[in-house]
């Protein structure tokens, strides 16, 4: 059987005259990109630059919400009301769909960034809200999401769920990400990357950081290009699964060829 994944990175996180990570190089990369809209990173004119160049490469657009924490990179947990998520979510996903309107696009899913995604996957209230916005807004869009109530909510509204394989980050026992605050959240060798990549891939699993195997049904892998190194590696992990004859394809693909 032939494997299927979507390769994903998040882009567009620089703000005026500051940037992160090298986007053009990660484009060649990918199939889809999760684009910031302003909230954590990202600002008009990189929103209009990135999308421009996602519709070059044939890289599908996603937009990339988060709390609205640009001094802290949409890492700090924020007391917001489900409908102040709800909105949040809305504003920025609706500010994406005019850059992508205007580039002859649209845009073809939502994955919620940093501390926002993180408190989606175990706070039925704020998935909810953000599966309110989405359904309001455009229910052909595809949610990218971890296992947790994020995407049972989604699957529960009829919207379409990816689910996110993250092959550098430490994994819980009950499937949610180690925070950044703790030692050992992010995996740095990249053998071992490049096996956990492999796993997710094709067998469907991840080692979380006590040793037990996690079911993880990896739609598509999130790559990495903000941190020295990184965009080697995200190269090495794409060589990886061509290698092992996975076929990289977009995320619509993905899902289809498994009947979601």
């Amino acid at each position: 059987m032939t494997h299927l994944v979507d390769l994903v990175a998040d882009l567009g996180e620089g703000f005026g005259a500051y940037t992160m990570g090298d986007d053009e190089a990660l484009l060649e990369l990918l199939t889809s990109a999760n684009i910031a809209c302003g909230f954590h990173a990202g600002d008009p004119r990189i929103m209009d630059a990135t999308v421009h160049d996602c519709v070059a490469r044939n890289v599908a657009v996603g937009a990339h919400p988060s709390f609205p924490d640009l001094a802290g990179f949409g890492r700090r947990a924020m007391d917001l009301t489900p409908e102040e998520v709800r909105t949040d979510v809305l504003y920025q996903v609706g500010a994406l769909q005019a850059f992508a309107v205007a580039h002859g696009t649209r845009v073809r899913h939502v994955a919620p960034h940093g501390r926002l995604g993180n408190l989606v996957a175990v706070r039925p209230d704020y998935a909810q809200a953000v599966v309110d916005a989405v359904a309001s807004l455009d229910p052909a869009l595809i949610v990218l999401a971890q296992d947790g109530e994020l995407a049972d909510a989604a699957r529960a509204r009829g919207l379409r769920v990816g689910i996110v394989g993250i092959a550098d980050r430490a994994y819980r026992d009950d499937g949610t990400l180690v925070p950044r605050s703790e030692p050992g959240a992010v995996i740095h060798d990249p053998d071992e990357i490049t096996e956990r990549t492999l796993r997710l891939v094709t067998e469907g699993v991840v080692i979380s950081v006590d040793g037990k195997e996690i079911p993880v049904d990896c739609d598509t892998v999130l790559l990495h290009g903000d941190t020295p190194g990184a965009l080697a590696l995200a190269g090495r992990v794409r060589a990886g699964l061509l290698d092992a004859g996975v076929r990289i394809t977009g995320l619509d693909e993905v899902l289809t060829g498994k009947g979601r």
